[in-house]
């Protein structure tokens, strides 16, 4: 005896749904991805505004500009993890140039860069702050 009342999804009307899930997906994914990438860029500049701040009261205080693993202090370590004279805060290294500054130099000014390089991607993004507190963009 045929059953003539069958119920269910055919193969053809299960193969369009997965490509259409697969469109969508691959259209949503790169959004995604930037926007994520747009966060990052973003709580950096929060870190160097926050970096700037301090650098303020700290030349105040000390009569120079802070090091990295000083401002971070000063910031109950909220700017990452101090790695040698890098913090690393996120996919973001933030560096002082020099390296290792001296009293007479920081009496001068700083430069800190920060810069996110994440493997794969290919996209590297570096930004820079300097004692007058303007942030520029020098990577892409």
């Amino acid at each position: 005896m045929a059953r003539t009342n069958q119920r269910g999804f055919s193969l053809i009307e299960l193969l369009i749904v997965v490509v259409v899930v697969g469109i969508v997906a691959s259209l949503a994914v790169p959004a995604l991805q930037k926007g994520i990438r747009a966060a990052e860029n973003g709580n950096a500049f929060g870190s160097m505004r926050a970096i700037s701040s301090s650098q303020v009261g700290f030349f105040s205080s000390n009569n120079r500009f802070g090091r990295l693993a000083e401002i971070n202090n000063t910031l109950s370590g909220s700017l990452g993890t101090v790695v040698g004279n890098q913090i690393n805060h996120g996919k973001f290294v933030f560096e002082m140039a020099p390296a290792a500054p001296t009293d007479a130099e920081l009496r001068q000014g700083y430069t800190i860069t920060a810069t996110r390089n994440v493997t794969g991607e290919g996209l590297i993004y570096k930004y820079e702050i300097d004692q007058t507190g303007e942030i520029r963009q020098i990577l892409p």
